[in-house]
């Protein structure tokens, strides 16, 4: 019987090649579960490193004295431990009130405008074309990449009350719509910097003009993904663009302005290079925030670290409390959907 007719009544064809079953990758000795945190773990090793630790040292340092014995190269005396003393010497002070107040009317101002202006530049930069929107964009992006020490210094110039780009444009006004709109129809040598409203008035454009092209670009990115076939439906339906914006937007790009909210407010509220070089430095301890006081006490003849320390962790604790206070309300509001 031929090898042809076993396979044709079903016999075993012993010649063909059997099938061999893939060898087993092998297996390290971690389980399944533990995987992703040995993956996780060379960046909490960085964070650890870069954050963690100084964290802990900052929150050390504010429950001790620190001073010149303490900083010494050569010899340095211990830091003498004081317990709470520089929280109570910080909440017993005037300058917490005014620099809180200062602190939080800037974030809650800076963070309004950065929004809104943004929210308006992306939803701008969405109708234009692709030339024009690249153009508008590499335009902006410079002034979010320019150093804020570049910033502060290109802004104290613009308004300089001597020799300023503001005063002179404000002196070009007519002298009716000036009065009419400002009060006055003089701006030579106003001086922007010497008074504490004025000064924040200057820091809060500063900071909205370098801020808001980094919440344009992230709206843009988000609309990107919305479905044209949405905004074409509300067209036909006859809606405007306010109310496009509320009912299918915003909706949508709501985790977009969680994430951009949460962290505008981290950066206005330790906002510390344009206003030391706005305000000259720690001469006006009106004008100061709390991350200016903390810098002030730390480093000013005598030092105090421990105090400015302290300083430093209050703003931490105000910024993690907003914060989760603002995530959390978030969540619930996605749990109640």
């Amino acid at each position: 019987m031929t090898q042809t007719s076993l396979v044709a009544r079903g016999g075993a064809d012993n010649s063909a090649p059997s099938r061999r079953t893939p060898p087993r990758a092998r297996r390290s000795g971690l389980s399944d579960k533990a995987v992703p945190y040995v993956l996780l773990l060379p960046g909490l090793l960085v964070i650890a490193v870069l954050l963690l630790y100084p964290l802990y040292q900052m929150v050390d340092m504010s429950f001790h004295k620190v001073g010149l014995r303490q900083i010494k190269v050569t010899n340095p005396a211990p830091a003498e431990f004081v317990g709470t003393d520089n929280y109570q010497q910080i909440l017993s002070s005037d300058l917490f009130w005014s620099s809180l107040r200062n602190t939080v009317v800037f974030a809650v101002l800076a963070v309004a405008f950065t929004l809104i202006l943004g929210t308006l530049v992306g939803l701008l930069l969405n109708r234009l074309g692709k030339k024009m929107s690249t153009f508008v964009i590499i335009g902006i992006m410079s002034a979010w990449a320019t150093p804020p020490t570049a910033q502060a210094i290109v802004w104290k110039w613009l308004f300089d009350s001597d020799s300023g780009v503001v005063n002179w444009t404000l002196n070009l006004l007519p002298d009716w719509l000036s009065s009419l709109v400002f009060g006055r129809s003089d701006w030579s040598g106003q001086p922007w910097f010497n008074d504490t409203s004025t000064l924040y008035f200057v820091l809060i454009v500063a900071v909205v003009w370098a801020s808001f092209p980094f919440i344009a670009v992230s709206v843009l990115a988000g609309l990107k993904s919305i479905s044209a076939e949405l905004y074409e439906a509300a067209r036909m339906d006859g809606s405007g663009a306010f109310t496009t914006f509320r009912k299918i937007t915003f909706p949508l790009l709501k985790p977009v302005f969680a994430v951009l909210v949460v962290l505008s407010i981290i950066w206005d509220f330790k906002v510390f290079t344009q206003l030391y070089l706005l305000a000259g430095g720690t001469v006006n301890r009106d004008a100061f925030n709390l991350s200016l006081w903390s810098y002030a006490e730390a480093f000013s003849s005598p030092p105090k670290m421990g105090l400015g320390a302290a300083i430093a962790v209050v703003l931490t604790g105000i910024l993690l409390v907003i914060t989760f206070v603002y995530v959390r309300q978030i969540v619930k509001t996605e749990d109640v959907r």
